[in-house]
């Protein structure tokens, strides 16, 4: 029984069908939020608990059993108890209001369960959650967020092409989620105030990664994307006269260490090399994951004083840097906080300096922040933990047992006033001391542009923005066609149509789809090299980093940077690029609209009967604003894109858009499925409602 009455709150829907919650406290709003989401995503709650419990091929099949060997070993589910045991005794009023939203999911994932017949499908039913399962969906959401599988690659890349080639390939990665986001202060507007607008890149899944909602007491009333499994607002929220959004700030903050282990010396164990030059004990235990439809697999848990192992050599048989035994630190482990706290005091956000107060708490992911206030305040900052530590921590996995490689406290996070407007779109800015890679500049550069041709931005005028399809980083590529000699006529007549071209990737451009065809043709020709040879080979390890580790995507996303090294003189670009060209020419496809190979492939756990036509073409490309990311020279079909997209308006919150990929219902058929799939597709937004009596209140 829930320490909640059912009946402290109420629930209305909009014309699309978002939850707008009111109840009489926050105890009780957190229950309905969770109990809503329950109802609406139980299939999507059942899916990421079990992802973040390493026991989802228990339902989902053999397929997920990569997954959840890694899920185990990097002890994600463990690192979210500890957290919450942490939370509960530092802050029990924060570690109440998570319980309430725990609560408020139990009892609503019975009827959300029998709603979705994926349910029945898989003879899944869904158990209660424990109280700290929302910071398990947290973890299990983010753990590879921050890309420490990157080194992975960059070990790899070194041994092949030696140590300076090591980030020969940085770029913003094929696993890498990336963001826009732009504050345009009260001068550049309409109406005087302030507009955060922006959209998050991830992958694409069905049921959507965010949830509209809206969460209304007599101690706030906030609107904004939320993260289903998790209560609050922690990303993008409108309390009425404050705004917040985030991107990812592409900081570095986990690290591999390479470790050394042997039995113990009393035959009991296994011992691990450490920094002071002792042998210490690993913490060594085994598991099952159950597998539906196949046997049990068992699973040997290790951790070190630096972290869980995550990479065993006896795994791989030895290729690139995966011969190593590597343990993963990140920061949730060793500080025991996910910064849940953040969570209650953004919705009681009346101004920016509360949310920056808030903030200062903040730990997992590490974000840049934009926030604005109705008073004509503003902010933009960092927030997250990163720890300090020895540069080649960033780089590579490192030697456990050399004390240099030690943590050595937190960074402070940077912060910097607006000045004009303020983008963030995961470029080298605001967060480079915390960081390695980061996006290419295109898409900061882009937006910067676009606000600079105005001084009276409005809500709706913000789309224009988010559509925007041009590809800047075609450049290099292109500027390479006027010196190629020896074309064939069908070769010098592609490239006077590529040279003519406007560089926009939109939906309706043959050009554009003929500029991918070429860009394809080079990415492979280039892979192929046998300056790359070393790293052509199918990666070993974990299977769940191997996306990191395809030479293919590799290069794809690093063209552009490949085409101007200087690392790589044997590598003949001039000579591929023109067997590119003339094979794109010679293969005389038929003129087809770039949306109608640009297609969009969502992530689902149980697919569906959808065809593969059921899901809309865009336009858009990696490096666009729209930025829709397929993979170069592998497939022109895309699963990351905006997650979401928003525009937050100060001077009247009622004036705000948004919208996501599918719509608010994350079960199959219902109404609110896909009903915002066609607005998305085009990067139409649909109306914020916050008037009450424009609402349906729900029935029993």
């Amino acid at each position: 029984m829930s320490s909640v009455t059912t009946e402290a709150y109420e629930v209305y829907r909009d014309s699309w069908g978002i939850p707008h919650l009111r109840a009489s406290d926050p105890l009780r709003l957190a229950y309905a939020q969770g109990r809503v989401t329950a109802q609406d995503r139980a299939w999507q709650l059942e899916v990421e608990r079990h992802r973040a419990q390493g026991s989802s091929a228990s339902f989902l099949g053999a397929d997920c059993v990569d997954w959840d060997r890694f899920a185990r070993r990097a002890r994600l589910d463990d690192t979210a108890r500890r957290c919450h045991e942490a939370l509960a005794a530092d802050d029990p009023e924060t570690a109440a209001w998570l319980r309430a939203y725990v609560d408020g999911v139990n009892d609503g994932l019975a009827e959300g369960a029998a709603r979705d017949d994926r349910f029945a499908r898989t003879g899944h039913s869904p158990a209660p959650w424990e109280p700290w399962v929302p910071l398990s969906v947290w973890i299990g959401t983010h753990i590879l967020f921050a890309g420490f599988a990157t080194k992975l690659w960059r070990e790899r890349a070194g041994r092949a092409l030696g140590d300076a080639a090591a980030t020969l390939f940085a770029t913003d990665a094929p696993g890498t989620a990336g963001s826009n986001g732009w504050l345009v202060p009260g001068d550049r507007t309409a109406t005087g105030a302030a507009i955060i607008a922006g959209d998050p890149h991830r992958f694409i899944e069905d049921p959507g990664v965010y949830q509209q909602i809206r969460l209304s007491c007599p101690e706030y009333d906030v609107l904004g994307l939320a993260v289903p499994g998790v209560p609050g607002l922690a990303h993008f929220g409108h309390t009425g006269s404050a705004a917040w959004a985030i991107t990812n700030a592409m900081a570095d903050y986990q690290d591999l260490y390479v470790e050394r282990l042997r039995p113990a010396a009393d035959g009991e164990g296994l011992e691990a090399l450490g920094p002071d030059g002792a042998w210490e004990p690993v913490a060594r235990h085994t598991e099952t994951i159950t597998v539906a439809g196949a046997p049990d697999v068992e699973v040997e848990v290790l951790e070190t004083a630096r972290g869980p192992i995550v990479v065993d050599a006896a795994d791989t048989g030895g290729s690139g840097s995966q011969d190593q035994t590597l343990s993963l630190r990140y920061p949730p482990r060793v500080r025991r906080d996910l910064g849940f706290a953040v969570l209650p005091a953004l919705l009681r956000a009346r101004t920016v300096a509360d949310i920056d107060r808030a903030l200062d708490c903040w730990a997992e992911p590490v974000n840049v922040v934009h926030a604005a206030d109705s008073e004509g305040g503003l902010l933009h900052r960092v927030a997250g933990a990163v720890p300090l530590r020895d540069a080649a921590n960033r780089l590579r996995p490192v030697p456990a047992w050399e004390s240099r490689h030690a943590w050595q406290g937190w960074a402070d996070t940077p912060a910097e006033p607006v000045q004009g407007f303020a983008v963030m779109a995961n470029a080298r800015g605001i967060a480079s001391p915390l960081g390695v890679e980061f996006a290419p500049p295109h898409r900061a550069d882009r937006i910067r542009e676009l606000l600079s041709g105005s001084k009276d931005w409005s809500p709706q005028a913000m789309a224009d923005v988010h559509g925007d399809t041009y590809l800047a980083s075609a450049a290099p590529l292109l500027a390479l066609l006027p010196a190629l000699e020896g074309l064939s006529p069908a070769g010098r007549a592609l490239r006077e149509r590529l040279l003519a071209w406007d560089r926009h990737m939109a939906a309706d451009s043959t050009d554009a789809t003929v500029f991918s065809a070429f860009r394809a043709a080079t990415v492979r020709r280039f892979a192929a090299d046998p300056v790359f040879a070393g790293l052509a080979g199918a990666p070993a390890g974990p299977a769940v980093f191997h996306p990191w580790l395809y030479l293919l995507p590799r290069v794809g996303y690093a063209l552009e940077g490949l085409l101007a090294t200087g690392l790589l003189p044997d590598l003949d670009r001039v000579a591929h690029v023109r067997a590119a060209l003339e094979e794109t020419a010679a293969a005389a496809a038929p003129d087809t609209p770039w949306s109608e190979v640009h297609r969009l492939a969502p992530w689902q756990a149980l697919p569906g009967p959808d065809a593969e036509d059921d899901w809309p073409g865009l336009g858009g490309d990696h490096d666009c604003v729209n930025a829709t990311s397929s993979v170069p020279g592998f497939t022109d079909r895309f699963a990351r894109a905006s997650a979401a997209r928003y525009v937050w308006d100060l001077a009247d919150r009622e004036a705000s858009l948004w919208a996501v990929p599918l719509g608010a219902d994350g079960v199959p058929g219902s109404p609110h499925h896909r009903d915002q799939l066609p607005h998305w597709a085009r990067c139409a937004l649909v109306p914020v409602v916050t008037d009450w009596s424009r609402l349906t209140k729900e029935s029993a």
